[in-house]
Protein backbone atom coordinates (compact mmCIF):
# COMPACT_ATOMS: atom_id res chain seq x y z
CA UNK A 1 0.00 0.00 0.00
CA UNK A 2 3.00 2.32 0.01
CA UNK A 3 2.89 5.35 -2.27
CA UNK A 4 6.62 5.94 -1.94
CA UNK A 5 7.49 9.57 -2.42
CA UNK A 6 4.12 10.31 -4.08
CA UNK A 7 1.37 12.15 -2.26
CA UNK A 8 -2.17 11.60 -3.41
CA UNK A 9 -3.89 14.50 -1.62
CA UNK A 10 -2.99 17.31 0.75
CA UNK A 11 -4.47 17.78 4.21
CA UNK A 12 -7.16 20.20 3.05
CA UNK A 13 -8.34 17.85 0.30
CA UNK A 14 -8.56 14.93 2.72
CA UNK A 15 -10.67 17.12 5.02
CA UNK A 16 -12.91 18.81 2.43
CA UNK A 17 -13.73 15.59 0.58
CA UNK A 18 -14.79 13.95 3.84
CA UNK A 19 -12.03 11.34 4.16
CA UNK A 20 -11.13 12.63 7.64
CA UNK A 21 -14.81 12.50 8.62
CA UNK A 22 -15.08 8.85 7.58
CA UNK A 23 -11.80 7.88 9.27
CA UNK A 24 -12.96 9.48 12.53
CA UNK A 25 -16.30 7.66 12.26
CA UNK A 26 -14.70 4.24 11.75
CA UNK A 27 -15.08 2.39 15.06
CA UNK A 28 -11.55 1.05 15.56
CA UNK A 29 -11.13 -0.41 19.06
CA UNK A 30 -7.55 -1.64 19.49
CA UNK A 31 -4.40 0.50 19.78
CA UNK A 32 -2.95 -1.60 16.94
CA UNK A 33 -5.89 -0.70 14.70
CA UNK A 34 -5.65 2.97 15.63
CA UNK A 35 -1.98 2.97 14.60
CA UNK A 36 -2.73 1.24 11.28
CA UNK A 37 -5.55 3.69 10.53
CA UNK A 38 -3.30 6.64 11.35
CA UNK A 39 -0.57 5.36 9.03
CA UNK A 40 -2.82 4.18 6.18
CA UNK A 41 -1.70 5.00 2.65
CA UNK A 42 -3.74 5.21 -0.54
CA UNK A 43 -3.49 2.67 -3.34
CA UNK A 44 -1.90 4.31 -6.38
CA UNK A 45 -2.19 3.56 -10.11
CA UNK A 46 -0.52 0.22 -10.75
CA UNK A 47 -1.84 -1.17 -7.45
CA UNK A 48 -5.31 -2.02 -8.72
CA UNK A 49 -4.92 -5.72 -7.88
CA UNK A 50 -3.82 -4.93 -4.31
CA UNK A 51 -6.84 -2.64 -3.92
CA UNK A 52 -9.21 -5.29 -5.26
CA UNK A 53 -7.72 -7.74 -2.75
CA UNK A 54 -8.39 -5.21 0.03
CA UNK A 55 -12.01 -4.93 -1.08
CA UNK A 56 -12.21 -8.74 -1.11
CA UNK A 57 -11.15 -8.72 2.55
CA UNK A 58 -13.69 -6.06 3.51
CA UNK A 59 -16.47 -7.85 1.62
CA UNK A 60 -15.60 -11.20 3.21
CA UNK A 61 -15.53 -9.54 6.64
CA UNK A 62 -18.97 -8.03 6.03
CA UNK A 63 -20.34 -11.49 5.20
CA UNK A 64 -18.79 -13.04 8.32
CA UNK A 65 -20.05 -10.19 10.54
CA UNK A 66 -23.58 -10.56 9.16
CA UNK A 67 -23.65 -14.30 9.83
CA UNK A 68 -21.99 -14.24 13.29
CA UNK A 69 -23.35 -11.19 15.14
CA UNK A 70 -22.95 -12.60 18.66
CA UNK A 71 -19.36 -13.76 18.11
CA UNK A 72 -18.44 -10.45 16.46
CA UNK A 73 -19.85 -8.59 19.46
CA UNK A 74 -17.67 -10.68 21.80
CA UNK A 75 -14.70 -10.06 19.51
CA UNK A 76 -15.22 -6.31 19.73
CA UNK A 77 -15.47 -6.49 23.54
CA UNK A 78 -12.15 -8.35 23.51
CA UNK A 79 -10.64 -5.63 21.31
CA UNK A 80 -11.65 -2.95 23.82
CA UNK A 81 -9.63 -4.64 26.58
CA UNK A 82 -6.37 -4.67 24.62
CA UNK A 83 -3.42 -2.44 25.44
CA UNK A 84 -0.40 -1.73 23.29
CA UNK A 85 2.44 -3.72 24.89
CA UNK A 86 4.79 -3.38 21.91
CA UNK A 87 7.35 -1.39 23.90
CA UNK A 88 7.33 -3.95 26.73
CA UNK A 89 7.81 -6.79 24.23
CA UNK A 90 10.75 -5.00 22.65
CA UNK A 91 12.22 -4.09 26.08
CA UNK A 92 12.26 -7.76 27.09
CA UNK A 93 15.38 -8.21 24.93
CA UNK A 94 17.73 -6.64 27.45
CA UNK A 95 15.85 -5.99 30.68
CA UNK A 96 14.17 -7.87 33.48
CA UNK A 97 10.52 -6.94 33.14
CA UNK A 98 8.64 -5.97 36.27
CA UNK A 99 5.86 -8.11 37.70
CA UNK A 100 3.34 -5.59 36.36
CA UNK A 101 4.85 -5.75 32.86
CA UNK A 102 4.82 -9.55 32.86
CA UNK A 103 1.21 -9.45 34.06
CA UNK A 104 0.33 -7.16 31.13
CA UNK A 105 2.00 -9.56 28.69
CA UNK A 106 0.04 -12.44 30.19
CA UNK A 107 -3.18 -10.41 29.84
CA UNK A 108 -2.33 -9.78 26.19
CA UNK A 109 -1.72 -13.50 25.65
CA UNK A 110 -5.09 -14.38 27.17
CA UNK A 111 -6.82 -11.88 24.87
CA UNK A 112 -4.92 -13.09 21.79
CA UNK A 113 -5.87 -16.65 22.68
CA UNK A 114 -9.51 -15.58 22.90
CA UNK A 115 -9.32 -13.80 19.54
CA UNK A 116 -7.79 -16.90 17.98
CA UNK A 117 -10.60 -19.12 19.27
CA UNK A 118 -13.28 -16.68 18.07
CA UNK A 119 -11.55 -16.45 14.70
CA UNK A 120 -11.70 -20.24 14.37
CA UNK A 121 -15.40 -20.22 15.29
CA UNK A 122 -16.43 -17.73 12.62
CA UNK A 123 -13.95 -18.81 9.96
CA UNK A 124 -11.82 -15.68 9.65
CA UNK A 125 -9.14 -15.71 6.93
CA UNK A 126 -5.75 -16.87 8.26
CA UNK A 127 -4.15 -13.46 7.63
CA UNK A 128 -6.26 -12.03 10.50
CA UNK A 129 -5.69 -14.88 12.99
CA UNK A 130 -2.99 -14.45 15.70
CA UNK A 131 -0.40 -17.23 15.82
CA UNK A 132 -0.65 -19.95 18.47
CA UNK A 133 0.89 -18.56 21.66
CA UNK A 134 -0.20 -21.41 23.97
CA UNK A 135 3.37 -22.47 24.82
CA UNK A 136 4.33 -19.00 26.04
CA UNK A 137 1.05 -18.70 27.93
CA UNK A 138 1.86 -22.00 29.68
CA UNK A 139 5.23 -20.56 30.73
CA UNK A 140 3.63 -17.49 32.33
CA UNK A 141 0.68 -19.50 33.66
CA UNK A 142 2.22 -22.80 34.84
CA UNK A 143 -0.95 -23.79 36.68
CA UNK A 144 -2.93 -23.32 33.42
CA UNK A 145 -5.69 -21.58 35.37
CA UNK A 146 -6.00 -18.95 32.62
CA UNK A 147 -6.93 -16.29 35.15
CA UNK A 148 -6.10 -12.65 34.43
CA UNK A 149 -3.66 -12.42 37.35
CA UNK A 150 0.07 -12.87 37.74
CA UNK A 151 2.41 -13.73 40.62
CA UNK A 152 5.92 -15.16 40.71
CA UNK A 153 4.72 -18.62 41.68
CA UNK A 154 6.77 -21.07 43.74
CA UNK A 155 6.65 -23.42 40.77
CA UNK A 156 8.96 -21.09 38.84
CA UNK A 157 11.91 -22.03 41.13
CA UNK A 158 12.56 -24.78 43.72
CA UNK A 159 15.01 -22.51 45.51
CA UNK A 160 12.41 -19.72 45.63
CA UNK A 161 9.84 -22.09 47.08
CA UNK A 162 12.33 -23.23 49.76
CA UNK A 163 13.31 -19.67 50.70
CA UNK A 164 9.70 -18.58 51.00
CA UNK A 165 9.00 -21.60 53.21
CA UNK A 166 11.96 -20.69 55.46
CA UNK A 167 10.75 -17.11 55.72
CA UNK A 168 7.26 -18.23 56.73
CA UNK A 169 8.73 -20.43 59.46
CA UNK A 170 10.81 -17.52 60.80
CA UNK A 171 7.67 -15.34 60.81
CA UNK A 172 5.82 -18.04 62.75
CA UNK A 173 8.68 -18.28 65.29
CA UNK A 174 8.64 -14.51 65.82
CA UNK A 175 4.88 -14.46 66.25
CA UNK A 176 4.91 -17.39 68.70
CA UNK A 177 7.57 -15.68 70.82
CA UNK A 178 5.70 -12.35 70.84
CA UNK A 179 2.39 -14.01 71.63
CA UNK A 180 4.00 -15.80 74.59
CA UNK A 181 5.40 -12.50 75.93
CA UNK A 182 2.05 -10.75 75.34
CA UNK A 183 0.25 -13.34 77.49
CA UNK A 184 2.91 -13.07 80.22
CA UNK A 185 2.62 -9.28 80.24
CA UNK A 186 -1.16 -9.43 80.55
CA UNK A 187 -0.87 -11.87 83.48
CA UNK A 188 1.68 -9.65 85.26
CA UNK A 189 0.26 -6.15 84.55
CA UNK A 190 -3.26 -6.59 83.24
CA UNK A 191 -2.31 -4.83 79.99
CA UNK A 192 -3.95 -6.34 76.89
CA UNK A 193 -1.94 -5.72 73.72
CA UNK A 194 -3.57 -5.75 70.26
CA UNK A 195 -2.90 -8.55 67.74
CA UNK A 196 -0.15 -6.25 66.43
CA UNK A 197 1.46 -6.39 69.90
CA UNK A 198 0.96 -2.73 70.70
CA UNK A 199 -1.17 -0.61 73.03
CA UNK A 200 -2.33 3.03 72.71
CA UNK A 201 -2.90 5.13 75.85
CA UNK A 202 -4.57 8.54 76.11
CA UNK A 203 -2.31 11.31 77.40
CA UNK A 204 -5.04 12.29 79.81
CA UNK A 205 -4.40 8.98 81.64
CA UNK A 206 -1.08 10.10 83.19
CA UNK A 207 -1.11 7.36 85.81
CA UNK A 208 -1.36 4.60 83.20
CA UNK A 209 1.41 6.18 81.10
CA UNK A 210 3.64 6.39 84.16
CA UNK A 211 3.04 2.71 84.88
CA UNK A 212 3.81 1.62 81.31
CA UNK A 213 7.00 3.67 81.23
CA UNK A 214 8.26 1.50 84.08
CA UNK A 215 7.78 -1.73 82.07
CA UNK A 216 11.01 -2.65 80.30
CA UNK A 217 9.26 -4.96 77.79
CA UNK A 218 7.37 -1.99 76.28
CA UNK A 219 8.89 0.89 74.29
CA UNK A 220 7.30 4.00 72.85
CA UNK A 221 6.73 3.76 69.06
CA UNK A 222 4.37 6.67 68.20
CA UNK A 223 3.03 9.80 69.83
CA UNK A 224 0.61 12.57 68.89
CA UNK A 225 -1.09 15.38 70.83
CA UNK A 226 -3.75 13.02 72.21
CA UNK A 227 -2.13 9.62 72.77
CA UNK A 228 1.02 7.51 73.03
CA UNK A 229 1.52 4.06 71.44
CA UNK A 230 3.80 1.40 72.93
CA UNK A 231 5.03 -1.87 71.38
CA UNK A 232 6.83 -4.93 72.66
CA UNK A 233 10.55 -4.31 72.79
CA UNK A 234 12.37 -6.94 70.69
CA UNK A 235 14.46 -9.50 72.58
CA UNK A 236 17.91 -10.63 71.50
CA UNK A 237 16.43 -13.88 70.19
CA UNK A 238 13.85 -11.94 68.16
CA UNK A 239 16.57 -9.69 66.78
CA UNK A 240 18.48 -12.73 65.59
CA UNK A 241 15.35 -14.14 63.96
CA UNK A 242 14.68 -10.77 62.29
CA UNK A 243 18.25 -10.65 60.99
CA UNK A 244 17.84 -14.11 59.51
CA UNK A 245 14.49 -13.05 58.03
CA UNK A 246 16.06 -9.98 56.36
CA UNK A 247 18.76 -12.15 54.84
CA UNK A 248 16.14 -14.59 53.55
CA UNK A 249 14.07 -11.74 52.11
CA UNK A 250 17.12 -10.48 50.21
CA UNK A 251 17.72 -13.98 48.84
CA UNK A 252 14.05 -14.21 47.81
CA UNK A 253 14.26 -10.88 45.96
CA UNK A 254 17.43 -12.04 44.21
CA UNK A 255 15.78 -15.30 43.17
CA UNK A 256 12.63 -13.46 42.00
CA UNK A 257 14.87 -11.23 39.87
CA UNK A 258 16.38 -14.33 38.25
CA UNK A 259 12.89 -15.66 37.56
CA UNK A 260 11.82 -12.33 36.01
CA UNK A 261 14.98 -12.32 33.87
CA UNK A 262 14.24 -15.85 32.66
CA UNK A 263 10.60 -15.01 31.92
CA UNK A 264 11.68 -11.83 30.12
CA UNK A 265 14.06 -13.83 27.93
CA UNK A 266 11.29 -16.29 27.19
CA UNK A 267 9.01 -13.41 26.17
CA UNK A 268 11.80 -12.04 23.97
CA UNK A 269 12.04 -15.37 22.13
CA UNK A 270 8.38 -14.90 21.21
CA UNK A 271 8.71 -11.20 20.34
CA UNK A 272 8.30 -11.62 16.59
CA UNK A 273 5.29 -13.90 17.01
CA UNK A 274 3.69 -11.48 19.48
CA UNK A 275 4.28 -8.37 17.38
CA UNK A 276 2.95 -10.15 14.29
CA UNK A 277 -0.11 -11.24 16.28
CA UNK A 278 -0.73 -7.64 17.34
CA UNK A 279 -0.38 -6.49 13.73
CA UNK A 280 -2.89 -9.12 12.60
CA UNK A 281 -5.33 -8.07 15.30
CA UNK A 282 -4.93 -4.46 14.18
CA UNK A 283 -5.65 -5.40 10.56
CA UNK A 284 -8.65 -7.44 11.71
CA UNK A 285 -9.91 -4.51 13.78
CA UNK A 286 -9.60 -2.04 10.89
CA UNK A 287 -11.11 -4.39 8.28
CA UNK A 288 -14.03 -5.25 10.55
CA UNK A 289 -14.59 -1.54 11.30
CA UNK A 290 -14.61 -0.77 7.56
CA UNK A 291 -17.13 -3.54 6.91
CA UNK A 292 -19.47 -2.51 9.73
CA UNK A 293 -19.28 1.15 8.74
CA UNK A 294 -20.11 0.26 5.12
CA UNK A 295 -23.17 -1.70 6.25
CA UNK A 296 -24.32 1.01 8.66
CA UNK A 297 -23.99 3.83 6.10
CA UNK A 298 -25.19 1.84 3.08
CA UNK A 299 -21.89 1.91 1.17
CA UNK A 300 -20.99 -0.41 -1.72
CA UNK A 301 -17.86 -1.94 -3.17
CA UNK A 302 -16.62 0.17 -6.10
CA UNK A 303 -15.47 -1.43 -9.33
CA UNK A 304 -11.78 -0.63 -9.81
CA UNK A 305 -10.72 -0.19 -13.44
CA UNK A 306 -7.41 0.56 -15.17
CA UNK A 307 -8.70 3.49 -17.23
CA UNK A 308 -8.89 6.90 -15.55
CA UNK A 309 -12.65 7.40 -15.05
CA UNK A 310 -14.97 8.19 -12.18
CA UNK A 311 -18.61 7.18 -12.42
CA UNK A 312 -21.28 6.60 -9.79
CA UNK A 313 -25.03 6.35 -9.45
CA UNK A 314 -27.03 7.79 -6.55
CA UNK A 315 -23.99 9.02 -4.65
CA UNK A 316 -24.41 10.55 -1.20
CA UNK A 317 -22.04 12.81 0.72
CA UNK A 318 -22.02 11.08 4.10
CA UNK A 319 -21.35 14.15 6.22
CA UNK A 320 -24.13 16.17 4.57
CA UNK A 321 -26.45 13.16 4.69
CA UNK A 322 -25.92 12.87 8.45
CA UNK A 323 -26.85 16.52 8.96
CA UNK A 324 -29.99 16.18 6.82
CA UNK A 325 -31.01 12.97 8.64
CA UNK A 326 -30.74 14.74 11.99
CA UNK A 327 -33.08 17.45 10.70
CA UNK A 328 -35.55 14.82 9.51
CA UNK A 329 -34.96 15.62 5.85
CA UNK A 330 -34.35 13.37 2.86
CA UNK A 331 -31.05 13.35 1.00
CA UNK A 332 -31.23 13.79 -2.78
CA UNK A 333 -28.62 11.46 -4.33
CA UNK A 334 -26.52 12.53 -7.31
CA UNK A 335 -25.14 10.59 -10.29
CA UNK A 336 -22.26 11.61 -12.56
CA UNK A 337 -19.85 10.18 -15.13
CA UNK A 338 -16.41 11.77 -15.48
CA UNK A 339 -13.49 11.00 -17.75
CA UNK A 340 -10.37 12.82 -18.90
CA UNK A 341 -11.28 16.37 -19.82
CA UNK A 342 -13.26 19.23 -18.28
CA UNK A 343 -16.76 18.99 -16.85
CA UNK A 344 -18.58 22.04 -15.50
CA UNK A 345 -21.45 22.01 -13.02
CA UNK A 346 -23.72 25.03 -13.40
CA UNK A 347 -26.75 26.20 -11.46
CA UNK A 348 -27.86 28.78 -8.94
CA UNK A 349 -26.65 29.07 -5.38
CA UNK A 350 -28.54 26.73 -3.03
CA UNK A 351 -28.34 24.20 -5.86
CA UNK A 352 -25.81 21.97 -4.13
CA UNK A 353 -22.99 22.42 -6.67
CA UNK A 354 -20.29 22.50 -3.99
CA UNK A 355 -21.71 19.43 -2.25
CA UNK A 356 -21.70 17.57 -5.57
CA UNK A 357 -18.08 18.60 -6.09
CA UNK A 358 -17.14 17.31 -2.64
CA UNK A 359 -19.12 14.13 -3.24
CA UNK A 360 -17.03 13.36 -6.33
CA UNK A 361 -13.92 13.83 -4.20
CA UNK A 362 -15.31 11.68 -1.39
CA UNK A 363 -16.08 8.70 -3.61
CA UNK A 364 -12.75 8.95 -5.41
CA UNK A 365 -10.61 9.26 -2.29
CA UNK A 366 -12.51 6.70 -0.22
CA UNK A 367 -12.14 4.13 -3.00
CA UNK A 368 -8.43 4.86 -3.27
CA UNK A 369 -7.93 4.39 0.48
CA UNK A 370 -9.73 1.03 0.39
CA UNK A 371 -13.18 2.03 1.71
CA UNK A 372 -16.56 1.12 0.28
CA UNK A 373 -18.29 4.18 -1.15
CA UNK A 374 -21.71 5.82 -0.53
CA UNK A 375 -23.47 5.12 -3.81
CA UNK A 376 -25.74 2.58 -5.48
CA UNK A 377 -22.79 1.62 -7.72
CA UNK A 378 -19.44 3.15 -8.62
CA UNK A 379 -16.64 2.68 -11.16
CA UNK A 380 -13.28 4.19 -10.26
CA UNK A 381 -9.92 4.49 -12.00
CA UNK A 382 -7.08 5.41 -9.61
CA UNK A 383 -5.53 8.88 -9.64
CA UNK A 384 -1.92 9.92 -9.18
CA UNK A 385 -2.91 13.26 -7.67
CA UNK A 386 -6.10 14.68 -6.24
CA UNK A 387 -6.86 18.20 -5.02
CA UNK A 388 -9.90 20.31 -4.28
CA UNK A 389 -9.82 24.09 -4.66
CA UNK A 390 -12.44 25.63 -2.44
CA UNK A 391 -12.73 28.68 -0.17
CA UNK A 392 -9.85 28.68 2.34
CA UNK A 393 -10.65 30.45 5.62
CA UNK A 394 -7.09 29.88 6.88
CA UNK A 395 -5.61 31.86 3.97
CA UNK A 396 -8.08 34.67 4.61
CA UNK A 397 -7.04 34.68 8.27
CA UNK A 398 -3.43 35.10 7.11
CA UNK A 399 -4.50 38.30 5.36
CA UNK A 400 -5.09 36.96 1.84
CA UNK A 401 -8.29 37.84 -0.01
CA UNK A 402 -10.53 35.00 -1.16
CA UNK A 403 -9.16 35.56 -4.69
CA UNK A 404 -5.58 35.56 -3.42
CA UNK A 405 -6.26 32.33 -1.58
CA UNK A 406 -7.63 30.74 -4.77
CA UNK A 407 -4.58 31.77 -6.78
CA UNK A 408 -2.28 30.37 -4.09
CA UNK A 409 -4.06 27.01 -4.25
CA UNK A 410 -4.26 27.10 -8.05
CA UNK A 411 -0.48 27.43 -8.18
CA UNK A 412 -0.15 24.41 -5.88
CA UNK A 413 -2.39 22.43 -8.22
CA UNK A 414 -0.38 23.42 -11.29
CA UNK A 415 2.91 22.62 -9.54
CA UNK A 416 1.85 19.17 -8.37
CA UNK A 417 -0.55 17.85 -11.02
CA UNK A 418 0.60 14.95 -13.16
CA UNK A 419 -1.00 12.43 -15.44
CA UNK A 420 -4.18 10.85 -14.02
CA UNK A 421 -4.91 13.82 -11.76
CA UNK A 422 -8.37 14.54 -10.37
CA UNK A 423 -8.96 18.27 -9.92
CA UNK A 424 -12.05 19.67 -8.21
CA UNK A 425 -12.42 23.45 -8.55
CA UNK A 426 -15.23 25.35 -6.88
CA UNK A 427 -16.32 28.76 -8.27
CA UNK A 428 -12.84 29.85 -9.36
CA UNK A 429 -12.37 33.62 -9.73
CA UNK A 430 -15.74 34.43 -8.17
CA UNK A 431 -13.96 36.81 -5.80
CA UNK A 432 -12.85 39.25 -8.50
CA UNK A 433 -14.72 41.41 -11.06
CA UNK A 434 -16.96 39.39 -13.41
CA UNK A 435 -15.15 40.28 -16.64
CA UNK A 436 -11.74 39.18 -15.35
CA UNK A 437 -13.33 36.25 -13.53
CA UNK A 438 -14.91 34.94 -16.72
CA UNK A 439 -11.72 35.43 -18.71
CA UNK A 440 -9.63 33.63 -16.09
CA UNK A 441 -12.14 30.77 -15.80
CA UNK A 442 -12.17 30.27 -19.56
CA UNK A 443 -8.38 30.36 -19.70
CA UNK A 444 -8.07 27.81 -16.89
CA UNK A 445 -10.62 25.61 -18.66
CA UNK A 446 -8.65 25.84 -21.92
CA UNK A 447 -5.48 24.84 -20.09
CA UNK A 448 -7.10 21.89 -18.29
CA UNK A 449 -8.62 20.56 -21.55
CA UNK A 450 -5.10 19.92 -22.80
CA UNK A 451 -3.98 18.01 -19.70
CA UNK A 452 -4.35 14.29 -18.85
CA UNK A 453 -6.65 15.18 -15.95
CA UNK A 454 -10.22 14.65 -14.86
CA UNK A 455 -11.26 18.24 -14.07
CA UNK A 456 -14.59 19.13 -12.48
CA UNK A 457 -15.43 22.81 -12.10
CA UNK A 458 -18.45 24.50 -10.55
CA UNK A 459 -19.13 27.93 -11.98
CA UNK A 460 -21.67 30.72 -12.40
CA UNK A 461 -20.10 31.68 -15.73
CA UNK A 462 -22.50 29.87 -18.06
CA UNK A 463 -20.61 30.88 -21.22
CA UNK A 464 -17.71 28.65 -20.18
CA UNK A 465 -19.87 25.70 -21.18
CA UNK A 466 -20.30 26.98 -24.73
CA UNK A 467 -17.05 25.22 -25.58
CA UNK A 468 -17.98 21.96 -27.34
CA UNK A 469 -15.12 20.17 -25.55
CA UNK A 470 -16.51 21.04 -22.10
CA UNK A 471 -19.19 18.78 -20.63
CA UNK A 472 -21.97 20.75 -18.94
CA UNK A 473 -23.74 19.17 -15.97
CA UNK A 474 -26.60 21.30 -14.70
CA UNK A 475 -28.32 21.16 -11.33
CA UNK A 476 -32.00 20.37 -11.93
CA UNK A 477 -32.89 22.85 -9.20
CA UNK A 478 -36.47 24.15 -9.24
CA UNK A 479 -37.13 23.19 -12.87
CA UNK A 480 -39.72 20.59 -11.90
CA UNK A 481 -41.03 22.25 -8.74
CA UNK A 482 -44.75 22.82 -8.07
CA UNK A 483 -44.57 26.61 -7.71
CA UNK A 484 -48.21 27.01 -6.66
CA UNK A 485 -47.72 24.64 -3.76
CA UNK A 486 -44.34 26.21 -2.97
CA UNK A 487 -45.87 29.71 -2.89
CA UNK A 488 -48.57 28.54 -0.45
CA UNK A 489 -45.96 27.08 1.90
CA UNK A 490 -43.84 30.24 1.75
CA UNK A 491 -46.68 32.70 2.28
CA UNK A 492 -46.80 32.60 6.08
CA UNK A 493 -43.30 31.24 6.80
CA UNK A 494 -40.59 33.23 8.54
CA UNK A 495 -37.16 33.88 7.03
CA UNK A 496 -35.43 30.70 8.23
CA UNK A 497 -38.44 28.56 7.40
CA UNK A 498 -38.61 29.98 3.84
CA UNK A 499 -35.03 28.91 3.09
CA UNK A 500 -35.66 25.42 4.46
CA UNK A 501 -38.88 25.14 2.42
CA UNK A 502 -37.11 26.15 -0.80
CA UNK A 503 -34.33 23.62 -0.09
CA UNK A 504 -36.99 20.95 0.31
CA UNK A 505 -38.22 21.62 -3.23
CA UNK A 506 -34.73 21.80 -4.76
CA UNK A 507 -33.74 18.85 -6.96
CA UNK A 508 -29.98 18.45 -6.54
CA UNK A 509 -29.59 15.84 -9.28
CA UNK A 510 -27.26 16.63 -12.17
CA UNK A 511 -28.32 16.48 -15.80
CA UNK A 512 -26.04 16.61 -18.81
CA UNK A 513 -27.22 19.40 -21.13
CA UNK A 514 -26.45 20.74 -24.58
CA UNK A 515 -24.88 24.16 -24.87
CA UNK A 516 -27.92 25.63 -26.59
CA UNK A 517 -30.29 24.83 -23.75
CA UNK A 518 -31.95 27.81 -22.09
CA UNK A 519 -30.17 28.94 -18.95
CA UNK A 520 -32.33 28.15 -15.88
CA UNK A 521 -33.49 31.12 -13.83
CA UNK A 522 -33.35 29.53 -10.38
CA UNK A 523 -31.51 32.53 -8.91
CA UNK A 524 -34.31 34.87 -9.98
CA UNK A 525 -36.98 32.41 -8.82
CA UNK A 526 -35.34 32.10 -5.40
CA UNK A 527 -34.96 35.87 -5.09
CA UNK A 528 -38.63 36.35 -5.96
CA UNK A 529 -39.80 33.71 -3.46
CA UNK A 530 -37.73 35.31 -0.73
CA UNK A 531 -39.55 38.60 -1.21
CA UNK A 532 -37.41 40.67 -3.59
CA UNK A 533 -39.52 43.33 -5.33
CA UNK A 534 -41.23 42.04 -8.50
CA UNK A 535 -40.03 45.07 -10.53
CA UNK A 536 -36.43 44.18 -9.71
CA UNK A 537 -36.99 40.59 -10.79
CA UNK A 538 -38.61 41.64 -14.11
CA UNK A 539 -35.81 44.11 -14.86
CA UNK A 540 -33.26 41.38 -14.16
CA UNK A 541 -35.04 39.08 -16.63
CA UNK A 542 -34.80 41.80 -19.28
CA UNK A 543 -31.08 42.19 -18.71
CA UNK A 544 -30.69 38.43 -18.83
CA UNK A 545 -32.44 38.25 -22.19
Amino acid sequence: MSEGARRLANKKTRSETGLDYVVSAINVLTPFGVRILKEQKPFMPGQEEELRAEFDRVQRMAEIAGANKREISVLQETFMMMKDNSFTIERSAGAALSVVEIFEIKSLLLLLDKVRKLADQVGLPEEFVPGDITDLLDVLDPGKDRLNTFYIYDSFSEKLAQLRSEKKELERQTRREKKKRKNELRAETGLNLTPKFDITVSKSDAKRIEMINEISDLVKSEEDYMSVTYVLAPTEAENQIQKKMDETTAEIEEEELKVREELSQEIHKWAEVLLTACERVGQLDVTLAKALFAKKRNCVRPEIVEEHVLEFEDGRHLQVEEIIDKKGGEYCPVSISLKQGVTCITGANMGGKTVSLKLVGMIAILAQYGYFVPAAKARVGLSNFMQILIGDSQSIERGLSSFGSEMEELKEIMDNSRDRSLLLIDEIASGTNPAEGLALTKSITDYLKQQPFISLITTHFETVTEDKDVVNMQVTGLANADFDRLDKELRYANRRERINIIQKYMDYRLTRVDNNREIPKDALNIAKMLGIDANIIEKAKQYLN
